[in-house]
């Protein structure tokens, strides 16, 4: 069993993986100004980029879900993984040779199930890779080979063969220290009485793969007709494998996709295969189930699908009407993105990697260009096979395809399909908007909600929240002036280090920025001398709890207003504080001073402090003059 990873290579790991590079295998990543980096989150859904990353304090925080953290916190809940899991993720990455306080300088890698798993994953890999040279695999061989794939191809999708004995995968790993329970749990062998058998056998594999690259799963394609199992052999749902959130090709593709803001969605492992190298570089595929939710959440955040910035994702689908009615179901979850969504079909029923095999590479790529838009795809589908030239046809047209106008939730877009349905039909565009709006209000009214659950149901492990202090008002000028002197404090103490030691946590009113500033205060002030990442965890290890962490992160990542503050700027925003802080002494010992008689011993001391104060007010003044309005 491995020791403690050694603290000094956890900070070599922190310090070489560098957290832009990491976050940017999941996000989209573009600039927020001020040295910061934004885009769409991760850990929940949304269609405006609240997502910051700092690279130079080595930091992420989402403004919309709260989530923040290193780049090791990024992994952790990124992968679902355990600390230690994520130390030796990014070690591997990185060339970081980890030393265990048990275990001497040989790197003994944790036991953890997922790096098990994972490890089991690329060994079986390499196995199958292996595999595909021998004279066993020349049916697999020529499979490729018709299909227009040489062997250059396959090493760079890492196709592979599985043998056709049972058990020749297990034996491979037994060897190598994996136990019949792991097999199984990563889905690569299947239980017996006295073992386990392999669950891929005669067959072709496709390595699927996460976004940072390690394989999770396998496609198997069948190769023999006394293969009495199914075409498509895909691995099980497995901890680390869940089929809904996975796209085939996406590791190889995610930069062209992002690059380009274009995704191009296929049906198979060839086509994706095809796709590539006939060009369209951003070609994915599902992994034995239908385009959905989740795989939207993922392409979004690479396409950074927000409201501002939209890119394209573009359906390819067999010509026959299966592949038709793909398309439409593809209709309802296309509104999910705000990226335009269109509809490429072959007219002669060719997917990708027929059509390159008949015609070349060339074809592929005039497919993709001669899209349509999704929703003109769905409403001429309903159409389909109408006789529009009589007027039977025509009122069957209108009131199939009303609904499917109906459906489109943009706003703006829905009139210009009205008027291009009215020319299809041969109908008056305000007959055709009637249709569309009773269309839409019979689906308002059949539309009812699930009901959801008063209380979570009895056995259910709810994890306790994290607690969250209360957000200042963002109308609040003062608590504003509050959070841009905290922000200095947290991002460039050294600019302004007499000007911030020199506030105290009561000159917050807002009872989050003064707990923020009470961690500073804490971790040593600006005289302790530490900058950037160094800083901020030192921060962050002096905070009272979660929801201190959580502002501290938040103030870590949160742009400056200037690109780059220099010392002048820094002093006059922690000034302005002081200032206002200032001011309430200023009122306060005024209102004193009226309730006391010129008699009374203190009202002389009351009266030299509010000269004091009065100084010290107009000398902020003059620094805050000296620094932005």
């Amino acid at each position: 069993m491995a020791g403690r990873i050694r603290s000094e290579d956890i900070e070599l790991v922190r310090e070489r993986a560098r957290i832009d590079e990491v976050v940017r295998d999941y996000v989209s990543l573009r600039s927020a100004g001020g040295g910061s980096l934004k885009g769409l989150c991760p850990f929940h859904d949304e269609r405006s980029p609240s997502f910051q990353v700092t690279p130079s304090r080595g930091l992420f925080y989402c403004f919309g879900c709260g989530e923040g953290g290193d780049v090791l916190t990024f992994v952790q809940k990124i992968e679902h993984a355990t600390f230690v899991e994520s130390v030796e993720k990014l070690a591997d990455k990185y060339n970081v040779q980890l030393r265990y306080e048990e275990g001497g300088a040989a790197p003994t890698r944790s036991n953890s199930q997922r790096s098990r798993l994972i490890e089991a994953h690329k060994l079986a890999a390499a196995y199958f890779v292996e595999q595909l040279a021998t004279p066993e695999a020349e049916i697999g061989r020529t499979f490729l080979k018709e299909r227009g794939f040489d062997q250059q191809a396959s090493e760079h999708f890492g196709v592979g063969y599985a043998p056709t004995g049972w058990d020749n995968l297990t034996k491979h790993l037994r060897s190598k220290g994996f136990s019949d329970a792991e097999l199984q749990a990563a889905g690569l062998a299947v239980a017996k009485q006295n073992g386990g058998y392999d669950r891929f056998r005669g067959r072709l594999l496709w390595p699927i793969r996460d976004l940072s690259g390690d394989v999770i799963g396998f496609g198997a394609r069948k190769l023999r007709e006394d293969d009495d199992g199914p075409k498509y052999l895909n691995t099980p749902e497995t901890s680390i494998y869940k089929k809904s959130q996975v796209l085939y090709g996406l590791d190889l593709a995610r930069r062209d996709i992002a690059k380009s803001q274009e995704a191009v969605i296929v049906e198979g492992y060839t086509d994706v295969m095809a796709a590539h190298l006939a060009g369209v570089t951003t070609a994915i595929a599902t992994c034995g189930t239908a385009f959905g939710t989740d795989h939207i959440k993922i392409l979004r955040r690479l396409l950074m699908d927000d409201d501002v910035f939209t890119g394209h994702v573009v359906f390819t689908f067999d010509g026959d009407a299966a592949g038709q009615k793909a398309a439409l179901r593809a209709f309802d979850e296309d509104q999910k993105f705000v990226a335009q969504t269109y509809v490429a079909i072959e007219a002669n029923g060719m997917d990708p990697c027929d059509l390159r095999l008949a015609e070349g590479d060339e074809a592929v790529r005039e497919l993709v260009d001669r899209r349509v838009p999704l929703f003109e795809f769905a409403i001429r589908s309903s159409l389909s096979g109408l006789d529009l030239a009589s007027a039977e046809g025509r009122i069957t047209g209108l009131r199939q395809a009303a609904p499917v106008v109906a459906r489109i939730r943009d706003v703006a877009l829905r009139p210009e399909y009205v008027r291009q349905l009215s020319g299809w039909l041969g109908m008056e565009a305000e007959v055709v908007n009637r249709a569309v709006s009773e269309a839409g209000r019979s689906t308002s009214r059949t539309t009812t909600r699930r009901p959801q659950p008063a209380t979570e149901p009895a056995g259910t492990d709810v994890a306790a929240p994290t607690p969250r202090l209360p957000r200042p008002d963002p109308r609040d000028k003062v608590a504003a002036i509050e959070r841009e002197a905290l922000k200095v404090a947290l991002q460039v103490p050294q600019l302004a280090a007499s000007w911030v030691d020199a506030m105290e946590p009561a000159g917050f009113t807002a009872p989050a920025y003064r707990a923020g500033f009470e961690a500073v205060v804490a971790a040593g002030g600006a005289a302790a001398g530490l900058t950037d990442r160094a800083w901020v965890e030192a921060v962050l290890a002096a905070a009272a709890d979660d929801g201190v962490r959580r502002v501290v992160l938040e103030l870590s990542v949160d742009p400056l207003p200037k690109e780059t503050p220099d010392e002048r700027y820094a002093a006059s925003v922690v000034a302005r504080l002081l200032e206002v802080d200032a001011a309430r002494r200023v009122t306060d010992v005024k209102a004193r001073l009226a309730q006391a008689a010129p008699t009374d011993p203190t009202y002389a001391q009351l009266f030299a402090d509010l000269l004091s104060l009065e100084a010290y007010r107009r000398d902020l003044r003059v620094q805050v003059a000296g620094g932005p309005s």
